[in-house]
Parts: C-alpha cells; structure tokens; sequence
C-alpha cells in the first residue's frame, strides 16, 4: 500500500494512527506530497488532489480519512477500530464526526487568517472559531470514553492539532476533564508516536 501524505495533516496523523493501532504501518510505503502543486501521481490516485490518500495492493485509490481508516480496519485480526455492536459503533462514529468537523473548522480558519480580513472574511472566521469552542466545550461535558477506537482516535488527533497551530488559544484552560482524558489517550503508543512536534 501506498499513503500519500503531508506531515502536517492531523487527517494523515488519524490514518497513521490507526495502522499502528492495528499493526499493520509497516506494510504502508510513505508518499510524501503537496496537494496544492497538483502533482500527476497523487491526481492519478485522487482527483480531489487531497491527502491523505490511500492506494491499496489493488492499486484503488481511497480518500479520504474516514474511508482509509476504515479499510485499514479491515487488514488483519487485531481489535477493531470500527465497532461493529451498535452502541458502541454510533459512539464512535458520532465522536469521528465531531472532531473531523473541529478539525476542518481549525483548517478553515489557518487558512483564512493570513488573508485581509474584510466583513466577509472576519464573519467566516469567526463562524470557524465558534463551532470549534462549541466542539470543545461538547467534548467536555461528555468527556469521551478511553477505549481506543476510530472515534478517540480522531479526537486526539483534533486537540493535539490545536496545540500544533492554536497554542496561542489553550483549549485545556476551562476543559479539565478533557485535557485529563487526552493525557490518558496520548499514553497510547500510535498516538505518541504520530504526535506533531512541540510548538
């Protein structure tokens, strides 16, 4: 298998994350890749020109995180990412939805920022940064379970992605339990060891 991948994408991070998980990273070459100069062989794979981007042995194409991660869960016996029961399942899935939408709302509003700032632009933004305290402060009031599935996996990978490019934003200030559940989460090898450098 191939991962086209940027280093700094907390989506790519969320599929590396899940390959240790499950054992299975060793098996996945690494593509380095930047979307934005459209490069043919990250095209070929994905017309979207986005990353990550998984091609299997089959040579398909899959984008984009929550697609991967879910057929990375599907190579080998170890214990699932993706419950089957359920409770659980709609656990995961809800907490999978919540943090990718953090996360696009973190992307959105990185790529905004350095641009002028007009009525439009500082509205757009400020929409971003909302529906990420609203997030935050979901995530707090129902701290999530420590049980390692797709849904803490993303989770984890939002907040440390907040300290990645909002350290000047602390999220843990006014969320204790969260910020104690993530050092709890972090103890985990595949996140520790996909976790964004130091601010």
């Amino acid at each position: 298998m191939k991962l086209f991948y940027s280093a700094a994408s907390p989506y790519v991070r969320k599929v590396m994350a899940c390959a240790i998980a499950r054992g299975i990273d060793g098996r996945i070459e690494l593509v380095p890749s930047a979307p934005a100069q459209n490069p043919p062989d990250l095209l070929a794979a994905n017309p979207l020109a986005k990353v990550p981007c998984l091609v299997t042995d089959d040579g398909i194409g899959l984008f984009d995180s929550p697609v991967i991660c879910e057929y990375l869960d599907s190579i080998g016996d170890a214990i699932e990412m993706f419950p089957t029961k359920p409770g659980a399942r709609w656990r995961a899935l809800r907490l999978q939805a919540l943090a990718d939408g953090i996360l696009d709302a973190a992307l959105i509003r990185r790529g905004e920022l350095p641009k002028p700032l007009d009525e439009g632009r500082i509205a757009l933004v400020e929409r971003q940064r909302a529906a990420m305290t609203r997030g935050l402060d979901a995530l707090e009031r129902e701290v999530p379970h420590k049980t390692l599935d797709i849904g803490t996996i993303t989770v984890a990978c939002a907040l440390g992605y907040l300290d990645f490019r909002f350290a000047a934003e602390p999220w843990r200030n006014d969320r204790p339990g969260l910020a104690a559940w993530y050092d709890a989460m972090m103890l985990n090898p595949c996140l520790a060891k996909t976790a964004p450098p130091p601010t």
